[in-house]
């Protein structure tokens, strides 16, 4: 593993260890979003049966994936500067600006894919829940 490759692998394990407290100061946020969505719920007569029990399980697994989403966006974002940094370094040999160009190419269609798949599962789920 060379230099510039331990670099990005220690700024990408700070960050993820530095989001570890926000996610769990964004958790304290929603439960209080959630609460007051409850009350005004009650409020105006809703009696639904996911007010007064609700599952741990779909928070949990919401937390899992904004988790997975933060990685992912780390990453890509870890994977550009290397692109970039490693186009900027080619000094015009083609053999590294092409390995470059393909690198961020690959990243940006990663993205994509990870992207698409949380708005299909978004629209699944929500379809799926009118059901």
């Amino acid at each position: 593993m060379n230099k510039n490759m331990k670099i990005i692998l220690t700024i990408l394990l700070v960050y993820l260890i530095g989001n570890l407290f926000f996610i769990s100061s964004t958790e304290v946020s929603a439960d209080t979003f959630l609460q007051g969505l409850r009350k005004t719920a009650q409020e105006i007569g809703y009696k639904g049966s996911d007010l007064t029990n609700p599952s741990a399980l779909p928070q949990t697994i919401g937390k899992f994936i904004g988790g997975l989403l933060v990685f992912i966006g780390v990453i890509f974002f870890g994977l550009m500067i290397y692109g970039g940094y490693t186009w900027m370094m080619a000094r015009g040999n083609e053999q590294e600006m092409t390995k470059a160009k393909d690198m961020i190419r690959n990243a940006i269609i990663g993205l994509i894919i990870v992207l698409a798949a949380y708005g299909i599962t978004t629209i699944v789920t929500i379809l799926w829940a009118k059901v």
